[in-house]
């Protein structure tokens, strides 16, 4: 990340109200802003968790799904997730696929720093070697998504605020990831169409 990077700020209505710097909209007074969250899977299925590095500043060491991030001002969504999922894992992908188009949450740190976030969730599909940015990412994980998805709702496994509301969204597209039909980009926030 650059230190001019910005992020979209959106209305609840996920009409974007302009732009603010990312390194000043996330304190302990979040304004909600434009990400996503993306899910890597494989031929098999499984999908690829991530630990976020130590120094992170939310939810440092912290294993959630694959890739999130935010799309730069005028930057559409499923590009910014292609470019995040080069940045940070090395990972050259073609195509993603829209789950979740109005997924949005808010998430409390123990220090008090906020997440607030409209943050359509996507699946991405790859056959290529994972090679972590260890300034993002401090550990990676291949787990069968059934296995993944029963602990992450049952409790048995400690992962991110968002991932853990994404997860039983997810499950009720149907058992195999690799099946989920996707939503069309007409289903998507204003803020966040093409």
């Amino acid at each position: 990340m650059t230190s001019d990077e910005h992020v979209v700020l959106v209305d609840r209505d996920g009409r974007a109200l302009g732009t603010a710097p990312k390194t000043s909209v996330h304190g302990r007074e979040t304004p909600l802003h434009l990400a996503f969250s993306s899910y890597v899977f494989d031929s098999d299925g499984r999908v690829l968790l991530t630990r976020r590095a130590d120094h992170k500043l939310t939810w440092p060491s912290v294993w959630t799904n694959s890739c999130c991030g935010h799309p730069l001002p005028g930057e559409a969504l499923d590009r910014a997730v292609v470019r995040r999922l080069s940045y940070e894992l090395g990972l050259a992908v073609e195509s993603v696929d829209l789950m979740l188009p109005s997924f949005a949450y808010r998430a409390v740190m123990a220090n008090g720093i906020v997440e607030h976030e409209l943050c359509p969730v996507y699946r991405v599909t790859v056959d290529a070697p994972v090679t972590p940015n260890p300034d993002e990412v401090g550990e990676t994980l291949w787990m069968p998504w059934k296995e993944f998805a029963e602990g992450a709702q049952n409790g048995l496994l400690a992962i991110s605020p968002w991932c853990r509301e994404q997860v039983p969204l997810l499950t009720e597209l149907g058992a195999d990831p690799l099946s989920w039909q996707p939503a069309g980009a007409d289903a998507l926030p204003p803020a966040a169409r093409p």
